[in-house]
């Protein structure tokens, strides 16, 4: 029995056939008007619509079977089409089950990995990168770089929505509604990528090198020996700049040039400038060995603006102590070298500059308003108080700003407040000093060269003149356009650099006895009671205020410390860790403390006295947030371990602060950072 093909038209090809029908009926309408004019008119109409009508169902039955069944030969034939098309589509491209197995790989999928047809294992398998948890989860599509067999590619991932591609489909009922396929495709940016990189190898760097203690080092030998030394060095920076295929050309006697590509650079920075390290190697026989400063600038417009970059590069090295190596992208900065302390200078000769340039700008203003940084401490606060005996020597109304006072502080504060010999607006609060600073008044920033880390931070845009004074080294972030800025990483502290501008200031300037005893106290607490960052115009600061009039007793006596504090310190070292052998860790308990960050940091230094400990950290909680502190003798910066966290301070003492973190945390981040930065060797 033959099965006849049963099936129905539907669609356009409906609706073609249908037309016939209505221009049939159409027919037999005008069939009829017709008779109403002529009967045999009409008759003859109604014959030829009859003979169309029967017609038109003959060929509607005879040639259906043969319709459709062409119609469903088509189709196969267009479905085959387009999978050979796919199957032999020139991007590789697999199908893949919602967990990464593959479904179905086209022809450049099987030749470019090399396997059969039957290979039904996870893509990731073949390409590492393309996992489970990078398949794309709320959104649609997504883009990952993919290396295979020394090919790079870029994998388009799109997800297909099983709801869509069985919707019609009654064979195949789903059991989840919203699963899904990934349809991975490969682009091959090999070439682009090798283009890319070569482009981004020959874009022009510019370079500056300078000595930073040129004259110190020729007045330490012997004009016989300066020449050879001038040689020597000469020697060392060129044959190393020519080693990376950067070409040297020698500004002034302490200065040069560079200008190289940036796949020289790289070759630099991979090497971490080790240019550093060997010019201290010289060695004639002068006392000091010379250290230099490299600034860099990349990613300008064009050497110009590479320059301008290497300019701003120089000064942040010089600005953060020298011997070190700063490279400049557009706003971005890294930092190599800065691991040994800096020269400190002989001369006076920047400090008396400094201070006639500050005493000619107070005499402009009508008020000075001093600040120094946010939790204030000793050093901070000693600087200040020196910063206003110098502004009302000149007839100056003068202001120091304090938030919180702390329990560092506290006492010293209050004999200020008490003193009759004080105006009762010496200290005052960030709203009254923001009443009062207006254009008319110069904001002096001390101890600080952050804006986010000075006591009141809105004081700095209220004024046109601003100076700022701080022997902590520079980073990224400062203060930008200040009227003087004078930063001094050799000093030891700003209460030395305020007592040393003091003493060229005015000739009548004197602070008095108890100004004199909080810059005392504040040089001892920065130098760990004259032990740490020490140098000869420490001691010559220190002699100054003694002779105005500072009491070590006094200071001794208002520095101790209280019995809670004592322990707390004494528990600190007591549970202290010692990590990579070289390093002290250790959680200060804050519980009961006024200020655990200054036991913290007390703590830090107690923990140098332990043999074989180069650096210490000491970690405690306050405020809702974490302070760690670093200390180190000579052995490690720990400033530049700081800055990894988003801290700062000095090569010998710095600290960081962290928020969203607990104690815990803190402490891992600090391991973490310890050991990332040994096997760079950048410690």
């Amino acid at each position: 029995m033959k099965t006849k093909f049963k099936a129905k038209y539907s669609g356009h090809l409906k609706i073609h056939w249908q037309w016939n029908v209505v221009l049939a009926l159409t027919l037999f309408v005008l069939a009829i008007a017709l008779f109403w004019i002529d009967y045999r008119a009409g008759l003859i109409t109604l014959a030829f619509t009859a003979a169309y009508f029967l017609v038109v169902l003959w060929l509607y039955f005879h040639y259906k079977p043969k319709i459709l069944r062409e119609l469903v030969d088509f189709a196969i034939s267009y479905a085959q089409v387009q999978k050979v098309i796919l199957q032999e589509f020139q991007i590789p491209s697999a199908l893949l089950e919602p967990d990464g197995r593959i479904m179905w790989m086209n022809d450049q999928m099987y030749e470019l990995t090399g396997k059969s047809n039957g290979y039904r294992k996870n893509i990731s398998t073949l390409f590492p990168e393309i996992s489970r948890g990078v398949l794309p989860g709320d959104g649609w599509d997504r883009d990952l770089a993919v290396e295979y067999k020394e090919q790079s590619f870029r994998a388009r991932i799109q997800k297909i929505s099983l709801d869509e591609l069985l919707d019609d489909v009654e064979l195949v009922e789903q059991e989840n509604e919203h699963d899904y396929l990934y349809m991975v495709y490969l682009f091959d940016e090999t070439d682009l990528k090798r283009y890319i990189k070569e482009n981004r190898e020959q874009r022009p760097v510019a370079g500056l090198v300078y000595i930073d203690n040129y004259e110190e080092a020729m007045d330490r030998v012997d004009e016989v020996h300066q020449s050879l030394l001038n040689v020597l060095v000469d020697r060392k920076i060129n044959k190393y700049f020519s080693a990376m295929e950067g070409l040297v050309k020698k500004l002034e006697k302490d200065k040069y040039l560079v200008i190289m590509n940036q796949k020289s650079l790289d070759a630099l920075e991979e090497d971490r400038f080790s240019i550093l390290e060997g010019v201290k190697t010289i060695n004639i026989g002068n006392e000091a060995g010379m250290t230099i400063s490299i600034g860099m600038g990349v990613n300008g417009s064009g050497y110009l603006q590479n320059y301008e970059f290497a300019r701003s590069a120089m000064e942040m090295a010089l600005g953060r102590g020298g011997d070190q190596a700063v490279v400049k992208d557009n706003d971005k900065m890294a930092f190599f070298g800065g691991k040994s302390q800096g020269n400190e200078r002989n001369t006076r000769v920047k400090a008396r500059v400094k201070a006639q340039a500050m005493r000619e700008i107070m005499l402009t203003k009508e008020t000075v308003v001093v600040m120094g940084h946010k939790i204030t401490d000793m050093d901070s606060l000693g600087a200040c108080v020196g910063v206003y005996r110098g502004a009302r020597t000149v007839g100056k109304q003068a202001h120091i700003v304090l938030g919180e006072v702390n329990s560092s502080i506290r006492s010293w504060v209050n004999q200020f407040q008490e003193s009759r010999e004080y105006e009762e607006d010496m200290f005052i609060s960030h709203e009254k000093a923001m009443e009062l600073v207006d254009n008319n008044t110069v904001v002096v920033a001390v101890d600080t060269n952050r804006p986010s880390m000075t006591e009141c931070r809105e004081l700095l845009t209220q004024t046109q003149t601003v100076i700022v004074v701080d022997h902590h080294r520079q980073t990224t972030e400062k203060i930008e356009h200040a009227d003087l800025s004078y930063i001094e990483p050799s000093a030891s502290s700003a209460c030395e650099m305020i007592a040393e501008i003091l003493q060229y200031f005015e000739e009548s300037v004197r602070p008095k006895g108890l100004e004199a005893d909080c810059m005392y106290a504040g040089i001892i607490i920065d130098t760990n009671n004259f032990v740490a960052k020490t140098g000869v115009r420490t001691f010559e600061a220190a002699a100054f205020l003694r002779r105005c009039g500072a009491d070590v007793t006094r200071v001794r006596k208002a520095l101790r410390d209280d019995m809670d504090s004592y322990k707390a310190r004494a528990e600190a070292v007591r549970h202290a860790e010692s990590y990579l052998d070289d390093y002290a860790i250790s959680i200060c308990p804050a519980q009961g403390l006024e200020s655990p960050n200054v036991v913290g940091a007390q703590a830090a230094n107690e923990l140098l006295n332990i043999v074989g400990v180069k650096a210490s950290f000491v970690i405690t909680q306050y405020d809702k947030r974490v302070f760690i502190s670093a200390r180190s003798i000579d052995e490690v910066n720990v400033q530049i371990i700081m800055e990894r966290l988003g801290g700062g301070g000095h090569i010998n003492i710095a600290g960081a602060q962290l928020s969203g973190v607990t104690v815990e945390e803190a402490v891992q981040k600090v391991k973490d950072v310890l050991r990332e930065m040994t096997e760079e060797g950048a410690i």
